[in-house]
């Protein structure tokens, strides 16, 4: 898709941790605290001050549900 991931947390080591070994960091470009970036943003609730269109709700990312989020991150491009 030609973009950048960032990843977003207050905890960046965890998601840093978990990523590594499972190489997850082929795709992620940065990590970033919590507030600091804007774009699309993919998140388990819906946060204040994310607009509807800019947001994609999902309770986790599977293998399952990846060709949703593909086609809803590509169709808010």
């Amino acid at each position: 898709m030609k973009t950048d991931i960032v990843v977003e947390s207050d905890n960046i080591d965890v998601y840093y941790r978990w990523l590594k070994p499972r190489g997850g960091m082929d795709f992620v470009s940065d990590f970033v605290p919590t507030g600091r970036e804007r774009g699309l943003r993919i998140d388990t609730v819906a946060r204040l001050g994310v607009p509807e269109g800019r947001r994609i709700i999902v309770p986790r990312i599977l293998p399952e549900n990846m060709h949703h989020l593909i086609c809803a991150v590509r169709a808010a491009a």
